[in-house]
């Protein structure tokens, strides 16, 4: 008879092992500061502006300094929400560290995010203080924000760059220009982010409403962290060249955080360019490539045109879709490097990576097995109780979150009461203790017993030459639904059914999953990241 370990048990285990510990992520930045002041801890490339600013470990520790004088300044308090909305800036990384040093938690959301979502998350987190830039892509941002006001617990909207509408802070006025770090330091004192407070709210991609905000402390974060360079074998000589947002987990988390742990090395730039890209890697040597798999064929297929040196590069990871063969082979032919991929979520980070140990084309076959701090498991569909080779996964471990902020209960009725918490995915077991993710469980299609592999199938047709952008779909979510391709056409004459059909066949996947219909849009609805919203479709063409 097995007995299951206690809450209290899991959570001796995770200090014994080194998962959680009482130090921070502030501390870690203070060591560098001492160990390493002069090594260049970020890069941040400015595309319209055509120059790259850069931060060594004792100017982040003195800016981290200045802007938690300026969040004092503004009457910022322990336990209080900074939102911070901005594209990646160099900005984002000091002020991260300043909420922890005054005690605040962080709100980071994404610039395309606008008013009816900016305004939720704003309400919901009764943000003090946020920071936000003028526009972007076209949309006012800070008026949007400005004109909530009456609406929000709000007491200063800062703005990075540009107009400042009446009333609001100029940030390079208030946070850069003055040197807060001689007249406020005594004011820090004990003020600081313990291992395992609230430590900042990640908001999910709300595919059916509102989204949720993940509340992480450092600890949790560490977990997922640790877990991800241990698994990569990285030191301190990691240059990383990362292209998904800072206000995301993999951009704040393992990039920003993880560089510093390490006392490594960040670059990254504001917006997409991959010329830029390549010019960053070239430039500071970078060791890592981070990025999704459309933006590593987009990298790949520029270096193909115009080759720079790249031959410092040792992993090229991706996350967020499936990885497919095609891209593999890619990106060994251009960079040298072996490709892996990662599979996580808001909840936990990091949760499975294909390994050193594997052969170089399992990434195209699977999302890898838990890192060391995090267990996996799949049940059977329609009964939690049962085992299964393919069906609902769940997982549990010391990097998950400490729950929804205000929405605990929805949190927890996620969780069985040994603590383990459903994705809401559908996986099959790869062989070697891995999971290939397959897509949402509410998504589900099966043919002969079999679940469709539906992320897997959007990616492959995709990758149609007539075709930029797929979404696999049941009209009705019944698990019998006929298979539905919904596709944005590359431009000209769109594919037949019969094109997709043949560029299934010739991708090798199995005919009992091909699409029995097809439609065309000129977008596929999503949410603010990038996910397809296919609650819409489903009203689209439920008949």
């Amino acid at each position: 008879m097995s007995v299951t370990p206690s809450a209290a048990d899991r959570l001796a285990e995770f200090r014994r092992r080194g998962w959680w510990r009482d130090e921070t992520f502030l501390d870690d930045l203070r060591r560098q500061a001492g160990e390493r002041p002069r090594k260049l801890a970020i890069a941040g490339r400015r595309l319209d502006e055509a120059r790259t600013d850069t931060l060594d470990y004792a100017e982040l520790s003195r800016l981290t300094d200045r802007f938690a004088g300026a969040l004092l300044e503004l009457g910022v308090q322990r336990g209080d929400v900074v939102a911070v909305q901005l594209p990646n800036r160099w900005e984002m990384v000091p002020l991260m560290f300043a909420c922890m040093a005054v005690g605040a938690v962080i709100c980071p959301i994404a610039p395309v995010c606008q008013a009816e979502e900016l305004r939720h998350r704003l309400v919901l987190t009764e943000a003090k203080v946020c920071v936000t830039v003028p526009e972007w892509e076209g949309y006012p941002l800070a008026e949007t924000i400005d004109g909530l006001r009456d609406e929000l617990p709000l007491e200063h909207l800062v703005v990075l760059d540009g107009h400042v509408p009446d009333g609001a802070v100029d940030f390079h006025d208030h946070f850069v220009s003055v040197h807060w770090e001689k007249r406020r330091m005594g004011d820090l004192i004990d003020r600081q982010l313990r291992p395992d407070e609230p430590f900042v709210v990640l908001f999910t991609s709300g595919t059916t409403g509102f989204s949720k905000g993940v509340v992480h402390s450092q600890n949790t974060v560490h977990s997922g962290v640790r877990g991800y360079v241990d698994s990569f074998m990285l030191r301190d000589d990691l240059v990383a060249a990362v292209t998904t947002p800072l206000v995301h987990y993999s951009g704040f988390g393992q990039g920003i955080l993880a560089g510093v742990m390490l006392g490594g090395t960040v670059a990254f730039q504001d917006g997409p360019d991959h010329d830029g890209l390549l010019d960053l890697v070239e430039r500071y040597r970078a060791t890592l490539l981070y990025g999704p798999p459309p933006t590593l064929m987009g990298v790949a297929r520029v270096q193909q045109r115009d080759p720079h040196d790249v031959s410092s590069l040792r992993h090229t990871i991706t996350g967020a879709a499936p990885v497919l063969q095609p891209l593999v082979d890619e990106l060994r032919a251009t960079f040298g490097a072996r490709t892996y991929s990662v599979w996580g979520m808001s909840e936990f980070g990091p949760v499975t990576i294909t390994r050193l140990d594997y052969n170089q084309d399992w990434a195209a076959h699977s999302h890898g097995r838990p890192i060391d701090s995090m267990q996996i498991r799949i049940d059977a569909c329609q009964d939690p109780t049962v085992r299964a080779s393919v069906g609902r996964l769940r997982v549990r471990g010391a990097s998950q979150a400490l729950g929804y902020f205000k929405q605990q209960d929805v949190f927890d009725d996620e969780l069985t009461d040994d603590g383990w918490f459903d994705t809401g995915d559908v996986a099959r077991e790869d062989g070697r203790g891995g999971i290939r993710v397959l897509g949402r469980a509410k998504d589900a299609i099966m043919r002969d017993g079999i679940v469709l592999p539906m992320a897997e199938l959007e990616a492959v047709i995709a990758g149609h030459p007539k075709v930029t952008d797929a979404a696999v779909v049941g009209p009705t979510g019944h698990i019998d639904d006929p298979i539905l391709a919904v596709v944005v056409a590359a431009g000209g004459t769109p594919p037949t059914l019969d094109e997709i059909r043949a560029h299934l066949r010739e991708a090798g996947q199995d005919p009992r999953f091909f699409p029995e219909r097809l439609e065309v849009m000129t977008a596929l609805p999503k949410t603010l990241t990038g996910k397809v919203r296919k609650i819409e479709l489903r009203k689209l063409y439920a008949d």
